[in-house]
């Protein structure tokens, strides 16, 4: 019961993280994700999850949200793929444009976490082991000439197709089959392969809120989900004991659940709450809500993944892992007078403010900025003159010391 020992855990990270280096003994670095589809943040606070429970003791764990920003530009679907990709590009819907299930145009401009750290490290090994086959295929794109014939060194998944193996039920009970086979395969891989970098996909928590929405068989598959993410778990910590390494466990889910449970795909506070685990104690930014999107910088400062600026200038994403500066930015526009605000963590240091009048960077171009001076972080706020320039629509970008926040805004 995650929930009961929130208030300890969060006072735990403070102080762990006051006194913490991310100088260790380790030689190697290596990240496993995994998302429990569809679990609400409620639900799992009131459930026994001994296993997640202790991969928060040892680091952490948070509410968080998805869906963009609600009635604005970024405002994204709660729905599954949707939040898979947001957390593999660090960006919402209006970026990466997967829009539902169906996948149908996705915008591989905007780059998953495994293509940035492939191409960086072409030697160090991707996997995927997913309950379903469209996560390899299509969000990750795997072969694809969009993604630069992005390949998985290592993947289990498609079991789901095969129907005279693992005959489709109305219970369910074929996905509850293959979570298990899923889980268990990549623990194995993990023991023996150790991949640097993985994602592990299972379903049946899902199925079963819209089966039975919030209820005990609920409140049953996700004390199942804890137990495969113990199996994870249990390979994870072998492989630090005994070769040297040290890993990033992030565990999340991909959208809450509307009143009831059964429904999602909308907007309601509900919907839109998540919640991450984390094996490592984190930054102030893993304190104060945060999001999918944050996920995919906090991997880049993990495993040293260098993102190009024009990358970097896209993300919708805040690290959790490396020095926080601010975050959540915004913007409005009154007459000429630009003025924007910062969530603040630092009390020194600059930032730079520049800002592009297109968005050609959807189109696999380079925006063209406009730089706008300079602001001081613990201010939180700032206004800027921007008389004489005719627009429509505007990216504002902060630049900070680390990394960089970006918004849209539309003259009225």
């Amino acid at each position: 019961m995650i929930f009961r020992k929130f208030v300890f855990t969060f006072f735990l990270v403070q102080l762990s993280f006051s006194g913490f280096t991310q100088e260790t003994e380790f030689a190697t670095k290596k990240v496993v994700l995994v998302i429990l589809d569809g679990i609400p943040a409620e639900v799992l606070e009131k459930t026994d999850t001994p296993n997640l429970d202790e991969i928060s003791w040892e680091g952490g764990y948070s509410r968080a949200w998805l869906g963009g920003e609600r009635g604005k530009y970024s405002e994204t679907p709660t729905i599954s793929a949707v939040g898979y990709n947001s957390m593999l590009t660090g960006t919402w819907v209006n970026k990466h444009n997967v829009k539902d299930n169906r996948i149908q145009f996705p915008n591989y401009h905007y780059r998953t976490i495994f293509r940035h750290f492939k191409e960086v490290y072409p030697d160090k090994t991707i996997a995927i082991y997913s309950t379903w086959l469209d996560n390899r295929t299509k969000l990750l794109g795997e072969n694809l000439p969009e993604t630069g014939y992005l390949q998985l060194d290592y993947y289990f998944d498609g079991l789901e197709l095969d129907t005279l193996r693992f005959p489709h039920d109305e219970q369910s009970l074929y996905i509850h089959q293959i979570d298990k086979l899923v889980a268990d395969y990549a623990a194995k891989d993990i023991l023996e392969k150790s991949p640097d970098l993985t994602w592990v996909y299972l379903q049946y928590t899902d199925d079963i809120g819209h089966k039975y929405g919030n209820s005990s068989q609920m409140e049953e598959a996700v004390r199942e989900a804890d137990r495969q993410v113990g199996v994870l778990w249990e390979a994870i910590k072998k492989r630090q004991y005994a070769f040297n390494e040290e890993f990033l466990l992030l565990v999340t889910t991909d959208h809450g659940r509307a009143t009831g449970g059964f429904h999602h795909g909308g907007q309601s506070d509900e919907e839109r709450n998540i919640w991450i685990v984390s094996n490592q104690p984190l930054n102030p930014r893993f304190q104060k809500f945060p999001a999918i999107v944050d996920i995919f910088p906090t991997v880049a400062s993990f495993l040293d993944i260098p993102i190009p600026r024009n990358q970097a200038m896209e993300l919708d994403g805040v690290d959790m892992w490396g020095k926080v500066y601010a975050s959540d930015l915004k913007a409005t526009i009154e007459e000429d007078n630009l003025q924007i605000t910062w969530e603040s963590y630092d009390q020194s240091g600059e930032g730079r403010v520049w800002t592009t009048f297109g968005n050609q960077f959807r189109y696999g171009k380079m925006d063209q900025y406009t730089y706008f001076g300079k602001v001081d972080l613990k201010a939180g706020k700032a206004e800027l003159d921007m008389k004489g320039y005719e627009f429509k629509n505007a990216k504002v970008v902060l630049e900070l010391p680390q990394g960089f926040l970006n918004y849209w805004i539309s003259r009225p």
